[in-house]
Order: structure tokens, then sequence, then C-alpha cells
């Protein structure tokens, strides 16, 4: 009797480990499984709060590790001028996003937040950074090379605050002066535009031969540990939405996709009913 009852014990047990390992196992966060096969499975799992929280960016100012946390925000920027705290160094800025990080980590689903801002000419927003003359100064330079080393310089500080996410180039063709932001275009030549864009590859990296255009782009390579991934993220126009991230940074990936594909089938769906 006292052997059977260790049988069953012994079973039971086992019962229990092999439902905690299967409730424990999360697809999407599986770097095995196919990036597809990722997103889908996350998408499952999402409530409509966490869709919309994924969706919303917030300023700075009103983030926090809980906030982060409770409301599942998929990102963060700071504005013009919106620092940790005044003269920050570049360790106050990697703490405040770890931070910050921190709270999305902790939530529900544990969706790695993106942490963006304007380092439009420059990691312009932190203190002693290289600071470098805006578009139209640097567009009648008509030195395509000069404009490429620029963006590697500012992705090299940029990911050194441990952001991985700038809103630039300004890919503007002003023809008009009275528009306010002109100074961010390079030129009214779209010509000159058009060679000034090699910013981007500096900023991001190199676009792989073999890559699909339209897409955006994992690359596994080391080597790009300091790119940023840059913003707008407009579809079918491939130097601005490719991302250039290591394999340990796929999840950032995930974060953005879910922007970009299922929240708007979502919100249609709700929509009709």
């Amino acid at each position: 009797m006292a052997k059977i009852i260790k049988v069953l014990v012994g079973l039971m047990l086992l019962t229990c480990l092999v439902s905690v390992t299967e409730a424990e196992y999360l697809k999407y966060k599986d770097p095995k499984q196919p990036l597809n096969a990722r997103i889908k499975d996350l998408m499952k799992r999402m409530t409509l709060e966490e869709k919309i929280g994924q969706m919303v960016q917030i300023e700075r100012t009103v983030a926090s590790a809980d906030v982060i946390k409770n409301y599942s925000i998929g990102s963060v920027l700071s504005g013009g001028g919106s620092v940790p705290k005044e003269n920050a160094t570049g360790e106050d800025w990697v703490d405040m996003v770890n931070e910050l990080q921190k709270g999305a980590l902790s939530s529900r689903l544990g969706i790695p937040l993106i942490y963006g801002i304007d380092a439009v000419h420059g990691h312009n927003n932190v203190y002693n950074a290289t600071i470098f003359p805006h578009n139209v100064g640097l567009g009648a330079t008509r030195d395509p090379a000069l404009v490429r080393k620029i963006g590697e310089a500012t992705a090299l500080e940029v990911r050194a605050t441990g952001i991985p996410y700038a809103f630039a180039p300004c890919i503007a063709v002003c023809r008009d002066p009275r528009w306010g932001r002109c100074y961010e275009s390079h030129s009214e030549d779209h010509r000159i535009v058009q060679a000034m864009t090699e910013i981007i590859p500096g900023l991001q990296g190199e676009i792989p031969q073999n890559s699909r255009k339209g897409v955006p782009f994992v690359a596994p390579g080391k080597q790009l540990d300091s790119q940023v991934i840059l913003w707008p993220p407009v579809p079918n126009f491939e130097t601005s939405i490719l991302c250039f991230l290591t394999e340990q940074k796929l999840q950032l990936v995930l974060n953005t996709l879910l922007v970009m594909e299922e929240p708007q089938k979502e919100s249609m769906r709700t929509t009709q009913s």
C-alpha cells in the first residue's frame, strides 16, 4: 500500500512539474522560433488594453516604472530639452532608461520598452555630447561621406546613453523658408537631399545585399551594437524602417512590429462590432 501511495505521489508531482513547465513556456520569448510565429503568439496573449498601451508613446516627464508596467506603455521619448536632470551624464541617462525598462519587463507580458530621442544634429539633448550643424549647413558641404560619418558618431553617442531609437534624419525638401523648420532640410534641391541620405547607413548600418526591400531586417552581427532604429517607420520605404539589432535585442523588433500589424486589425473589428 505504501509503495502504491509513493507511486501516486510521484505521478502527481511529475504531472505538476509538466504543467508548470508548459505554463512557463512562452513562444514569443523563444529566439529559436520564427519571428512571425513569435509575433502571432504574443498578439494572441495581449488584451485590448495592452495593445493600446503598446501603441502609445509618452513623454519622459510623465513616465515612471509603475506607469510603464501598469499601462503596458510601448515607448517613451525625450522631447526637446527633456533630460533626467540638469547636466545629466551618460550614466544618468542609462540609469533612467534602465529603470523604465525594468518597469516594462516586470509587466504581465514583459514586452521591452523602446526609448526614443531627437538626435537630429548629434545627440543634442545630452550634456557634453558632440553637436553638429543642422541639415541646412550639412547640405551646403555637398559631402555625403562626411554626413555618413556624422551619422555614425551620433549613433555611437545615442547607444552609449542606453537609447536605441532616434527621431532622425529629416529628409525634407524645403522650398519655402517661411516654414519654421526649414533649417532641417538639407537643400531645396532634391538631388542634394538624396545625396545627403548617406546619413541613414551611418545611423543604422549597411543593408545586406540579400535583404528583402520594404520589410524590417534583424541583423545578428555583433558589429551593429552601436546602431539605432530610425523614425519614421514608413511602409515600403526600405531605408526608413530597417531595424539593425543584435539577436539579444530581438524583443525590441517585436515591440515595433506589434504597432505595424495586428493592432490596426483589432481596432477595425472593435469598431465594426
